[in-house]
């Protein structure tokens, strides 16, 4: 019970500053394109025990995966954590998710106790392996990914351990880039970790682990007050991957969504086994996507801490895509948790009608660039493309915009441009491509890009090609996604998910997604729809075409 509600508002609030003040520090000092602009990192705050208690507002399906993190660090360091230590990890077998997250751990004492932990989570432009961004669909073992770090001390007492780091840098593309974003998690774990000193100064120790306990159980308390307004029973649903992109059939994700009274249970059986390719993802992952699709969709002011993961429960299969087994590879490993995210809120819809969108673009697509220099150095260039939100239940889809699973943002042109190696010929929204309905899904987003490089790797990882976002209410399904080779007359269609090598001269177009529309489109408001077409966003022919 919350004894003092205005010091617990006042601790809710600072706590989850300081953890918002870690994401800044990362923002402000990281190095890399795919960090510092399109913002693919995270932070967190734990207590003692490992459990989360703050989170930054930064990637939602990093952030549930903190606490298998903690659980490997402790397993690993749990006698031995020391002040001015901090551990690294980014094994998917050992509390990590893809090689290129890599978490850094960092144990927070006052006065000899130990207090928590400062925990930061950064997906690096390129960790090694045989492809430019160590994300490449087509890996099929995780020894082709990249360098594999176990739960190691970085950091020991203040001391940086540069023989293990110089180990590290040898095998990855840009050695400076990934130590200077390394150095944003590290600054990141300084301050969150003078964050919860400055709680504790504050409240005290004792004082700050009673208000700890008590925001995991207000967290708790409010997910189950939402989850009790929901009917009782069962609810399922089932989407798609279009494909490995090795040239499988289509990939089913299920799952089988309980609402009882002993909270929510996600039974993900029937989903694919692990394939062949890298879209392989852990159990900490499947969770962490879960817990992102439903804060999305309930109260805005749902802490997502420890005590928000209690009302849940999970079966997943062990060798399935959600849970796979070593040595599979989980470079593209993010695919799988836009469509979980998708799946969870097709099986809410008819729960919370009145919140679940239509389904969006499938995901933040990537294009990344890998070009070797004169001098043998390398530079890998990230293309985060975002599209389009599904429409919502009372108002058209969001255009160019990263869906809540990522909470990304597209990479500025200016950054693509910087190193003289692509040109950036065509950016924008795409006419007509958001699903009909009473309400509009968001439109797809294209870049049409030119490689000026003699010779550049290229690899491309999108979806949504044959199974378009689904509609809700009687919307329209979205639009395709598409990869063009020298787009115009004589242009060549690509697959979904190629990995190609372009020559200077070469162009290439890719197009996100459309998403979904929700309610039947000839309920659509007609003024609505004039401004669709006065906005360029319909064509006038569309709207008759739509609706017959």
């Amino acid at each position: 019970m919350i004894r003092d509600a205005a010091t617990f508002e006042v601790f809710r609030n600072a706590v989850t500053g300081a953890a918002d003040e870690m994401a800044i520090t990362v923002l402000r000092t990281a190095h890399s394109q795919i960090v510092a602009s399109s913002m693919d990192f995270s932070a967190a705050l734990c207590d003692a025990r490992g459990r989360v208690i703050a989170q930054a507002n930064t990637c939602p399906v990093h952030l549930g995966s903190i606490p298998d993190a903690m659980d490997a660090v402790l397993t690993e360091f749990g006698e031995s954590l020391a002040e001015g230590d901090v551990y690294v990890l980014n094994d998917p077998s050992l509390g990590g998710m893809h090689l290129p997250d890599v978490f850094a751990v960092a144990p927070v004492f006052v006065d000899g106790t130990l207090l928590g932990f400062a925990v930061s989570v950064v997906n690096h432009a390129d960790v090694g392996g045989w492809a430019a961004g160590s994300m490449a669909v087509q890996s099929t073992s995780i020894f082709a990914e990249g360098v594999q770090i176990p739960p190691s001390r970085l950091v020991a007492g203040g001391k940086l351990n540069e023989t293990f780091l110089n180990l590290v840098l040898r095998n990855v593309r840009e050695p400076e880039l990934f130590r200077g974003d390394l150095e944003s998690q590290l600054a990141a774990c300084h301050t969150g970790g003078a964050g919860l000193r400055g709680l504790v100064s504050r409240h005290g120790v004792t004082g700050f682990e009673v208000l700890v306990d008590e925001l995991l159980d207000y967290a708790e308390t409010l997910l189950r007050t939402e989850l009790a307004e929901a009917m009782p029973g069962t609810y399922t649903f089932r989407d798609h991957i279009d494909d490995d992109g090795l040239g499988s059939d289509p990939i089913p994700l299920q799952v089988r969504v309980t609402l009882d009274a002993d909270g929510v249970e996600f039974d993900f059986t029937g989903s694919s086994p692990q394939v062949a390719s890298a879209l392989n993802a852990t159990a900490s992952f499947t969770r962490s996507a879960s817990y992102a699709a439903v804060q999305g969709l309930l109260a805005g002011d749902l802490p997502a801490n420890s005590g928000f993961y209690r009302p849940f429960r999970f079966v997943i299969p062990e060798g399935s895509i959600l849970d796979a087994r070593r040595p599979a590879a989980r470079g593209a490993r993010g695919l799988v948790a836009y469509r979980i995210i998708d799946a969870v809120l097709g099986a809410l819809a008819p729960v919370f009608p009145d919140r679940v969108p239509a389904a969006g673009d499938g995901g933040p697509d990537s294009v990344a660039i890998g070009v070797t220099e004169d001098d043998g150095g390398s530079t890998v260039l990230w293309d985060i493309l975002c599209g389009a939100w599904g429409a919502r239940p009372d108002r058209d889809g969001v255009d160019g915009i990263s869906p809540l699973g990522a909470n990304l943002a597209n990479t500025p042109v200016e950054e693509i441009e910087l190193s003289g190696h692509v040109r950036v010929d065509g950016y924008g929204y795409l006419p007509d491509t958001g699903g009909a309905g009473c309400f509009r899904g968001g439109l797809a987003t294209f870049r049409d890009m030119t490689i000026l490089a003699p010779s550049a790797s290229v690899q491309i990882r999108s979806d949504r090609r044959t199974h378009l976002p689904y509609g809700l209410a009687g919307g329209a399904q979205g639009t395709p996604s598409a990869n063009l080779l020298d787009p115009g007359p004589n242009e060549t269609l690509l697959p979904a998910k190629p990995h190609l090598t372009m020559t200077a001269g070469t162009r290439h177009r890719h197009v996100t997604a459309g998403g979904g529309g929700h309610g039947h489109p000839l309920t659509r408001d007609p003024r609505r729809v004039l401004d669709d077409v006065l906005d360029g966003k319909v064509t006038p022919r569309a709207p008759r075409a739509t609706t017959g």
